[in-house]
């Protein structure tokens, strides 16, 4: 099997679980208050994401820096305030990924957790479990009374990394976001590695 071959069954399978997890979400909890969507910005160099509404205004936005020694972000609402501080730091075998809140609350994400397709996972701070398919952003969050917080899935084709939240309890849409762009930038991390591995192991056999 070619690579485009496998990058198309890739592709599909991360659809398909998508399609799964907003099917599964809907027929036990019901349709979502509303929806957001975010979407990466190609070819910005602070890697932005966009968290957008239902009508395509932005909500939210992240500003990163381009060079420096941890990886940090922060999350901005609509009039330019930080609603959240994103950090990665490696302190062992894997990295540990904080958000902290600008309310003051505070959890973590490891990636070291997210290796298995269709999994359960802590976030530690916060009492909720990531449920579904994480590497393709295809999951739902869950409170600790078993309650849906929101469902995330790529629900559309784009030029863009774009993804659909779907809300179920409105008062946690800002950690919601905190969550789903975390999750975003673990992901573009691992891609990123991968590439830069590749690349060397491609150099070490010329």
């Amino acid at each position: 099997m070619g690579l485009l071959s496998k990058l198309m069954e890739l592709g599909n399978s991360v659809n398909e679980a998508a399609e799964d997890v907003g099917r599964s979400t809907i027929t036990d909890y019901g349709e979502p208050v509303y929806s957001l969507y975010t979407s990466l910005q190609l070819g910005d160099l602070h890697r932005r994401i966009d968290v957008t509404d239902e009508q395509g205004n932005v909500k939210y936005y992240t500003k990163s820096n381009i060079i420096q020694i941890w990886d940090e972000t922060d999350i901005m609402d609509s009039s330019g305030n930080v609603i959240a501080h994103l950090e990665k730091k490696p302190i062992s075998l894997h990295e540990i990924h904080y958000v902290n809140m600008a309310d003051g609350r505070n959890f973590t994400l490891s990636n070291e957790l997210f290796h298995i397709v269709d999994d359960i996972t802590n976030i530690e701070g916060l009492g909720w479990q990531i449920r579904g398919n994480v590497l393709g952003l295809a999951f739902n969050l869950v409170d600790a009374d078993e309650q849906p917080v929101a469902s995330i899935g790529r629900k559309m084709i784009s030029i863009h990394d774009k993804y659909c939240i779907d809300i179920y309890q409105p008062a946690y849409e800002d950690v919601i976001v905190a969550i789903v762009i975390q999750l975003e930038k673990m992901m573009e991390d691992r891609r990123d590695n991968e590439s830069s591995s590749s690349v060397s192991f491609g150099s070490d056999n010329n």
